[in-house]
């Protein structure tokens, strides 16, 4: 195993989250394969050429690890972007939108991704 390489954290339980955000991407990475947005097989190519970029990329070289979660993040916008469900555009106006509507204005958003449920429409991050 490569040190550097992102790796899912889990106890003899299962997954473990160590922030409520990580919890949400993975259940939206579930549920819009559940809904038909994608195969397993799409997932699962995305998933694996983000953390490819993370063992091989910059950042790694410096001797840093990328959180596996955050691969997972970017490979889901990675994905929902190649197939047309969502923009970079949509992507920046949907944080916007949160973060000028977020329920605690003393909420310091600086890693963390965001997301609005609405009725009938895929959140661009959780």
């Amino acid at each position: 195993m490569n040190i550097n390489a992102p790796y899912i954290p889990s106890d003899g339980e299962g997954p473990v989250f160590s922030a409520p955000w990580e919890a949400r991407a993975f259940a939206m990475v579930v549920r819009l394969h559940e809904a038909g947005h994608y195969t397993w097989v799409q997932w699962v190519e995305a998933l694996s050429s983000q953390i490819a970029k993370a063992e091989h990329g910059e950042h790694a070289k410096q001797g840093h690890t990328d959180d596996y979660y955050e691969c997972w993040l970017a490979a889901m916008e990675g994905l929902l972007k190649t197939l047309g469900l969502m923009t970079d555009e949509g992507l920046s106006a949907e944080i916007e939108t949160t973060l000028a509507h977020w329920p605690h204005p003393d909420h310091v958003a600086k890693r963390e991704p965001v997301a609005r449920d609405l009725p009938g429409h895929v959140p661009a991050r959780l």
